[in-house]
């Protein structure tokens, strides 16, 4: 059995290509910063590894909201709100987070 993408014409097969481009990047991205915390993590170079830690994942967290999200082609607005949406899950989990260790 052929393969579909076999069919496609060359400008079809440049258009598939331009269009899954950017996922394709962002999964990258996303793989290799989550392969940068994870080797933080399990070896802890310095003292305050978890500061680099925290500054991956809001480079993860950056990434997700502007690519995946497709925050970048929205109005103002809709950034503003998205990103004190993400800020507010920030305050919930931190809050939840005192919670659990203060315990």
């Amino acid at each position: 059995m052929r393969s579909p993408l076999a069919r496609l014409s060359s400008g079809d097969r440049a258009l598939l290509r331009r269009h899954l481009r950017t996922p394709v990047l962002t999964f990258l991205a996303l793989l290799a910063l989550l392969a940068v915390n994870v080797t933080l993590g399990a070896t802890l170079p310095f003292a305050h590894a978890w500061i680099a830690e925290l500054v991956v994942v809001a480079v993860m967290v950056a990434v997700i909201l502007l690519v995946s999200m497709e925050v970048r082609k929205e109005p103002p607005l809709i950034r503003l709100f998205s990103g004190l949406g993400f800020f507010w899950v920030c305050i919930l989990i931190g809050m939840t987070l005192t919670d659990f260790l203060a315990r």
